[in-house]
């Protein structure tokens, strides 16, 4: 297995909860409990990524490593580029994994799965999906939504990622979640490039890629990670923790 660098960005201006790296859960920082489950991803280094003195501090204290970046970054892409380059200057790594740091309940397999996408070298970007379960996801416009081709049951390749409810027609829809693992010189590729059009419309910093011709193939998991965004997503999380 190539090893990774995995990237855990972490900021405390969340609107909807402020602070949320910090929030405790079973006597733990949020963002301790997204590293410890990185880790044991087993993939490789895992850094957090941040640009609060606190958060470096919650992680160090817990015997984890972490970067400081710059706090004017427009785009998490770019705050990931800058820490891979502060963490790994000599490019060691050929890989960087980007895990989001609100993710307390995320399982090592999930993260192990965009990861794997690319031993495919014509691959340039992994995420993941599931398919939608909840009927009201279908129609939310907070749910973003792949359009892929079908490579295998569990694989699909990009085709399109939208807030609208697409493709029509029978068949799954599917919940993108925004993991990503990067082959470093995409990764290098993208934050370079202008915002695209579509993106720019639809809000979502993937179709910059796949404006600009790069890959990216997505693994279908079982089930959407839980993404605490709100103090009601924090106490789901406590109490799926408790329960561990």
């Amino acid at each position: 297995m190539t090893a990774s660098l995995v990237l855990i960005p972490a900021r405390m201006s969340a609107s909807r909860l402020p602070g949320k790296p910090l929030a405790d859960i079973a006597g733990t920082p949020m963002i301790v409990h997204v590293l410890r489950r990185a880790e044991a991803a087993n993939l490789g280094p895992v850094v957090v990524a941040t640009d609060s003195p606190e958060i470096e501090a919650a992680v160090k204290a817990a015997g984890g490593r972490a970067v400081m970046t710059r706090a004017d970054h427009p785009t998490g892409s770019d705050r990931i580029q800058e820490a891979a380059d502060l963490v790994d200057p000599g490019r060691a790594y050929d890989r960087i994994v980007n895990v989001q740091g609100d993710l307390p309940t995320i399982e090592p397999g999930v993260v192990r799965a965009a990861a794997d996408l690319l031993d495919d070298p014509a691959v340039d970007i992994g995420t993941l999906t599931a398919v939608i379960t909840r009927h009201e996801e279908i129609t939310n416009p907070n749910v973003v939504k792949v359009v892929g081709t079908p490579l295998s049951p569990t694989r699909l390749r990009a085709l399109y990622f939208t807030r609208a409810t697409a493709p029509t027609g029978d068949g799954p829809l599917y919940h993108h979640i925004g993991l990503y693992a990067y082959r470093r010189a995409a990764l290098e590729r993208f934050v370079r490039l202008p915002p695209a059009p579509l993106e720019t419309r639809e809000r979502l910093e993937q179709l910059r890629a796949l404006e600009n011709g790069m890959r990216i193939d997505v693994a279908v998991v079982e089930a959407v990670p839980l993404g605490v965004d709100t103090p009601a997503d924090l106490e789901r999380a406590r109490a799926l923790i408790a329960k561990a």
